[in-house]
């Protein structure tokens, strides 16, 4: 499987030192980590990267901040302030890659939806022909829901403000990373205190990179690879939350939707999925009167499940509008 969970296991006598008992199963140290990048797609590129390294119980042992060159327009310079001036002499990927590898090596890379910047990390070594050396991921999102915050949202800004952090410049990756790094601590401690697993999950490398439009070569995590770049379908735990009924356009998600999709997409479509998953969406495998949203680039391409989606009157939205919505998904009511 792609992404395996891998709980922690706590259920074993703590460590014993003068700062109280640990789970003697919890990880030996993190990276908390932070992206910006040209867009959500496939083919978009890092412009900044930052890493907070911690010690198995938080602390701050340093951090690490670097521009990056992404030889491409920089995207939505009005979100990350980096224009194609103030990039033109960064570093390449690969001059940082080693750099970058080292801060990871051995630890759990820490991120506010991991599996975004996973994955744009895992596109950039798979370019470099190179592989991350990360084994698990753990989410800020999935802590604090498995922590059951009262949060009115999971954006970062608002599990920041319930630790007290300032944030002083929102989506300046260092920045980010910093205020991460200070309300994962806290989060990391209760955890800790509540002896709970924590959502640790799995991590497999790309391996094959292709740049290549929609439809050619498509990469492949190491065993995975399944003839026209689309894998076979894999279970997925199920969704805990009750399906709140029709996606209504120009709303918002709402955890619990279920989601389908047909046709090709810009983002890998198993990544695409595991993103829609970790925001706490159904991933249906067809289209029902059940079904809240199906997701194509191309409405009119007269597929089974575009012909279904027209008969239930269930609303269909383009890739691009999905992975927007995705930044912000409402909580299950009640939740």
């Amino acid at each position: 499987m792609l992404e395996d969970h891998l709980a922690a296991a706590v259920d074993v006598p703590a460590q014993q030192s003068a700062n109280g008992p640990w789970p003697t199963g919890y990880p030996a140290g993190y990276a908390v980590v932070d992206v910006e990048t040209t867009g959500l797609a496939r083919e978009d590129r890092i412009v900044s990267a930052a890493v907070y390294r911690l010690t198995a119980r938080g602390e701050v042992e340093d951090h690490w901040y670097t521009l990056v060159n992404p030889q491409r327009d920089p995207g939505p310079t009005w979100i990350h302030g980096l224009t194609s001036e103030i990039l033109a002499d960064a570093p390449l990927f690969p001059d940082i890659a080693q750099e970058l590898a080292g801060r990871l090596r051995g630890r759990v890379l820490v991120a506010h939806n991991a599996v975004f910047d996973w994955t744009m990390i895992a596109r950039e070594y798979a370019r470099a022909r190179r592989t991350a050396p990360v084994e698990q991921r753990l989410c800020t999102i999935a802590l604090a829901k498995q922590l059951r915050l009262p949060l009115e949202n999971h954006k970062l800004e608002t599990l920041a403000a319930y630790y007290g952090v300032t944030q002083r410049r929102a989506h300046h990756a260092l920045d980010d990373a910093r205020v991460l790094a200070e309300a994962f601590r806290p989060s990391l401690k209760q955890a800790a205190r509540e002896g709970l697993r924590l959502p640790l999950l799995a991590c497999r490398p790309l391996t094959l990179w292709s740049d290549a439009p929609t439809g050619a070569a498509r990469p492949a995590p190491a065993g995975r690879g399944a003839p026209g770049g689309r894998r076979p379908a894999r279970p997925r735990p199920a969704c805990p939350y009750p399906n709140p009924g029709r996606y209504r356009p120009g709303g918002r998600l709402v955890q619990g939707m279920r989601v389908a999709f047909s046709g090709d997409t810009s983002v890998d479509r198993e990544l695409l999925e595991d993103q829609a998953h970790a925001a706490g969406l159904h991933i249906a495998s067809s289209v029902s009167g059940l079904t809240s949203l199906l997701v194509t680039n191309d409405p009119d391409a007269g597929t089974s499940k575009i012909i279904k989606a027209r008969q239930h009157g269930t609303p269909v939205l383009d890739e691009a509008a999905f992975t927007q919505l995705l930044r912000d998904v409402d909580p299950a009511p009640g939740g």
